[in-house]
């Protein structure tokens, strides 16, 4: 199937790895010129851009300003169709609600929530005046299973997921589309790395990290975590006018993981 993407530009952000580097190869395997934000270029996104259809900018999201310069960037190309609002992080809490700081709060709603917002509202002028754009937005099962162990991150991904379905609402009948795909546990080093949510999880408990990520797949019916490149294929078909009258939609990809949605 042709998605039709092809000399699309696209902004993508925390681009640099996971999720958000997955998306971007993606659009760029379609054809679209992905304007890319992460905080460092990473070898992977230099390749992508060494060979063409996609700008590596280096810049900080979770600031003021960042985001609307990652806009520009994209708007010097003469127009922005795609926006993936992908960045995000989440640290366990595993002490309780009561040792968690203001500091720690800000700081998960400031990338989890305020960079969305940011991005979106830098891209959405010119998305409104050529009447025609797409948003996709990274939210997370947890924006409808909170968990105290990642007590901010949920109230961040929930407060996420409500901004883009009031979104939807002012401006899907001005062309403009807003869809939020929500996954659960992906194979990425957000569950899986050194730092992960596995590893802190295991460090806590005095267990062992693989045992803690089995326990968590085996939660899914499919008994496995999402992989990146599956949100990525999902988040094309988002992305495309083949899904032209779908908007102010939210979608689980996680095997199953929910069992009462």
């Amino acid at each position: 199937m042709d998605l039709e993407l092809q000399g699309k530009i696209a902004v993508v952000t925390g681009a640099g790895k996971g999720i958000g580097l997955a998306i971007a190869r993606a659009l760029v395997r379609e054809g679209a010129h992905v304007v890319a934000g992460s905080r460092r270029t990473t070898p992977e996104l230099a390749e992508l851009a060494r060979r063409g259809g996609l700008s590596a900018i280096e810049v900080d999201l979770a600031t003021a300003a960042g985001p609307a310069r990652l806009v520009a960037a994209a708007l010097a190309h003469g127009r922005l169709d795609i926006l993936v609002n992908n960045v995000g992080a989440v640290t366990p809490r595993l002490t309780g609600f009561l040792d968690v700081t203001d500091d720690q709060w800000l700081d998960c709603l400031t990338l989890n929530l305020m960079a969305a917002v940011r991005t979106t509202r830098a891209a959405l002028p010119a998305m409104l005046a050529a009447g025609h754009g797409n948003i996709v937005t990274i939210s997370s099962i947890n924006a409808f299973l909170p968990d105290p162990a990642v007590i901010d991150y949920s109230a961040a991904k929930a407060a996420l997921a409500g901004f883009c379905k009031a979104l939807s609402k002012e401006v899907g009948a001005r062309g403009v589309r807003v869809n939020t795909i929500s996954p659960g546990p992906v194979t990425t080093d957000l569950w899986l790395g050194d730092d992960g949510v596995a590893a802190t999880v295991a460090r806590a408990g005095g267990g062992d990290p693989a045992t803690v990520a089995e326990q968590a797949a085996a939660e899914a019916e499919t008994g496995r975590f999402t992989h990146p490149d599956e949100i990525a294929d999902l988040v094309l078909l988002l992305s495309s006018d083949r899904a032209g009258n779908v908007t102010g939609a939210d979608f689980v990809i996680d095997g199953g993981f929910t069992k009462t949605r």
